[in-house]
């Protein structure tokens, strides 16, 4: 099991002889290794009178505030192997939703700042241009289908780098926090006598607030996304299927810069009820709903999560498509005025909006959840779950969240999905959606 290190403490030399930029500070060269947004984004962005992010400010405030939620807890430093956590630690992407299911990268950051990365086999050059990441190595690999019945052999090898670097990093602290890990690596540092603790807490708390230009990230996003749901709407039409409906956000958000989509909750007619059903090749008729979650990872990794319903075709929708959706309606935006600085997540709960009696068995999951590189902390619980799921916590400024609901009755064949994403100000809150809403449905 070979270990390459290399040092980024100084800019790749690619970077200086590019003497142009693009807004968010990257350089403007197209033969770049780094994804990122293309220039349709950039020109949309600047139409819209949006400014990009500075990502070297960003990449320095997530380093920060990981280091303080490690520093808070006394441990030697954190381990990711979570593709995302990696993501907000170092900045870097290698085939995303391949190692979400194949542990083949992780991350260490010391309670000092210091970042060594273990990327997939040949992949340094991914993270040359970023001096944040201080190694590169190779090694994270031990899952069965990369080590076969050499797991614990190749784990112990990964162990014996980490207990290296907490010597040198954490002299006699043997505390670290990890996100998640194969179980042959648990083992592996446990026999090393490596104190093993919560990591996800660490990130999820580190992530859950926001910076400045995280922020302008995350309104650039939103923009690009509601113009490729804005093609969608446009692809809708009787006698097309729920998946070139589908598709159309897709390649919106691919042609913009973006990542990938988490689902494909999209669904019309009788299979938006019960929810979650997702998009197939079913037919799209004239005069039924047609609802959706984008749970898209757009430009710069940051997550869009909203959720229309629509009718389709010119039709006049009746009583009860009505009756669900300004039900819907009123309960996020009822909610939406709950979000504000130090509301505990229990006290949104007990104030939040009730919904009639008949939806309440198909509430969605959640009434409000945070948002960021993904759905991220915290999950605010209905009064039903609250017993069983429900946590402490309050509401700061700097946090994003979405306000949502799924409005359908048991047996129905009507079903409604809204969703808003907020920003949580100094007095109360930001609507950072601006798509519109369906004035049929509620006149």
């Amino acid at each position: 099991m070979s270990v390459f290190s290399i040092s980024n403490q100084k800019i790749d030399p690619t970077r200086r002889r590019a003497r142009q930029l693009k807004p968010d500070g990257s350089p403007d060269d197209n033969d770049r290794v780094e994804i990122g947004p293309t220039a349709l984004a950039f020109s949309e962005w600047e139409a819209a009178g949006l400014t990009a992010p500075n990502l070297e400010s960003m990449r320095q405030f997530r380093l920060e505030r990981l280091v303080a939620e490690i520093r808070k807890r006394d441990y030697a430093g954190l381990l990711c192997f979570d593709p995302l956590n990696i993501r907000y630690a170092t900045d870097t992407t290698n085939m995303q939703l391949w190692t979400a299911h194949n542990a083949a990268r992780a991350c260490f950051i010391s309670a000092d700042g210091y970042v060594v990365l273990w990327d997939f086999h040949n992949c340094e050059h991914l993270s040359a241009h970023l001096p944040i990441v201080r190694e590169v190595r190779h090694g994270a690999s031990f899952f069965y289908f990369e080590s076969g019945d050499r797991v614990e052999e190749h784990a112990a090898l990964f162990a014996a780098e980490l207990d290296d670097l907490l010597r040198v990093h954490g002299g006699k602290n043997r505390r670290l926090a990890v996100d998640k890990i194969e179980t042959a690596g648990f083992a592996a540092l446990q026999s090393l006598g490596v104190e093993v603790f919560s990591g996800q807490e660490v990130t999820e708390i580190a992530r859950m607030v926001k910076g400045t230009d995280e922020i302008l990230a995350m309104r650039c996003a939103i923009h690009s996304c509601e113009l490729a749901v804005g093609e969608m709407h446009a692809a809708m039409k009787p006698g097309v299927s729920e998946n070139d409906v589908w598709a159309e956000l897709h390649a919106g958000n691919i042609r913009r810069g973006g990542e990938w989509i988490e689902t494909r909750l999209l669904a019309s007619g009788p299979r938006c009820n019960p929810w979650f059903q997702e998009c197939g090749p079913r037919i799209i008729q004239h005069g039924e709903l047609l609802g959706f979650d984008t749970d898209l990872i757009g430009t710069y990794g940051i997550c869009v999560d909203i959720s229309r319903t629509w009718m389709v075709g010119d039709f006049e929708p009746t009583e009860e498509q009505k009756e669900h959706y300004k039900v819907a309606y009123e309960h996020i935006h009822a909610n939406m005025e709950l979000m504000k600085p130090g509301m505990g997540f229990e006290e949104i709960t007990q104030k939040a909006h009730r919904l009639p009696e008949k939806f309440r068995n198909q509430r969605y999951s959640c009434l409000a959840h945070g948002v960021g590189l993904c759905d991220e902390y915290p999950a605010i619980r209905y009064p039903e779950d609250y017993e069983a799921s429900g946590y402490a916590g309050a509401l700061e400024p700097g946090m994003v969240m979405t306000v949502e609901a799924y409005i359908g009755a048991d047996g129905g064949k009507v079903g409604v999905k809204l969703e808003d994403q907020l920003l949580i100000t100094e007095t109360g809150y930001e609507n950072l959606t601006s798509y519109p809403f369906e004035e049929r449905l509620l006149g």
